[in-house]
């Protein structure tokens, strides 16, 4: 089976943090949210994923490389040269797909059985299927209608909660038939949810909404970000977390060093190679990113260090999102916001 993951958007929703990278290689639990998909895809039953790439599209293309291997799957990166939307960038790689596939953002948390959606589809005889979400508040989301054989019956985007005709958001997780890709002109600027699910519609095509329980975040805030770390620490979402776990709810990277001394209570995930000084308390969900140092005394409570930061002696945090590279200053207190600096580091 293939899929297409699209990973070209800015995300800017989630600025400042994406301000440094792109938002489907932001780390949840120190591990890319699209390196989460690739994992997704991989376990059911994907052989074949394809990646648009736009946005500080290096840094997608130096992690993954134009071709490469994950979890035994094919991946091939495509540069976007100008952005296409959503469906006008499934089109310019509409000759992979010859048979039924997935389509997945590369940037959205999910643990969505892709296996039961698929079959789901072809019990359906559909042209096009939506994976549903529900949701409470959908002034942040588009919604769709469903009848009771789960044909579409309309869409909504992001209306106030008492005008919704749905609380069933578009996850943006679909699965097609190829012909679905003629509706989409070529080397347009072209959307889903705008402009071709409504012709779906109106040529009466075999259109779908699957229900089905499974965990979805579009991780589109700061909030949302660390919303969606706790959730995977927690269990709520079925995603492979890093390292070697240690307990119920401590996991140790490759060649991390954690000091005797140390206070680690809640949820705690330390990345490779990290270095957990003396005296150091982490409390709460809390990951310490790969390559990371936090030096004595130091104190982090429902926190994420993103791989390459560093906590100066003393320094208490709260609540905070520490950007790659970005030294805290010795006895600094923080709480909340996103620290995204570039500062030199001996």
């Amino acid at each position: 089976m293939k899929a297409m993951a699209l990973a070209a958007g800015k995300g800017t929703r989630l600025f400042p943090l994406t301000g440094e990278v792109p938002k489907p290689m932001a780390p949840v639990v120190d591990t890319p949210i699209i390196e989460h998909i690739f994992g997704l895809l991989a376990t059911h039953g994907v052989d074949e994923v394809y990646v648009n790439v736009h946005y500080l599209a290096d840094a997608l293309l130096e992690a993954y490389g134009e071709e490469s291997r994950v979890n035994g799957m094919s991946v091939s990166l495509s540069r976007e040269e100008r952005l296409l939307g959503t469906a006008g960038g499934v089109r310019r790689l509409a000759e992979k797909f010859d048979d039924t596939f997935v389509i997945v953002s590369g940037d959205a948390l999910t643990d969505v059985d892709i296996r039961e959606l698929v079959t789901f589809h072809k019990e359906k005889d559909a042209l096009a299927t939506i994976a549903l979400h529900r949701v409470f508040d959908t002034s942040e989301f588009g919604v769709v209608e469903i009848d009771e054989e789960d044909s579409i019956r309309g869409f909504q985007e992001k209306p106030d909660p008492q005008e919704a005709i749905s609380t069933l958001a578009n996850s943006g997780i679909y699965v097609f038939e190829p012909r679905a890709l003629e509706y989409i002109p070529e080397d347009t600027f072209f959307d889903f949810a705008r402009d071709v699910f409504p012709k779906f519609l109106e040529n009466g095509e075999r259109f779908v909404g699957y229900q089905g329980d499974f965990y979805w975040s579009d991780i589109g805030t700061l909030e949302a970000y660390r919303q969606a770390q706790y959730d995977v620490l927690s269990g709520r979402v079925r995603v492979k977390i890093p390292g070697e776990k240690r307990g119920e709810n401590l996991w140790i990277g490759e060649d991390a060093q954690i000091h005797p001394s140390a206070s680690l209570e809640g949820y705690v995930v330390v990345g490779r190679d990290a270095v957990i000084g003396r005296d150091v308390a982490l409390a709460g969900d809390v990951t310490v990113g790969s390559d990371c140092w936090v030096r004595p005394g130091a104190t982090i409570k429902s926190s994420i260090l993103l791989p390459g930061a560093s906590v100066g002696d003393g320094a208490y945090l709260e609540d905070c999102i520490v950007g790659h590279r970005y030294d805290v200053r010795p006895g600094e207190t923080i709480r909340g916001g996103a620290l995204i600096r570039r500062s030199s580091r001996a």
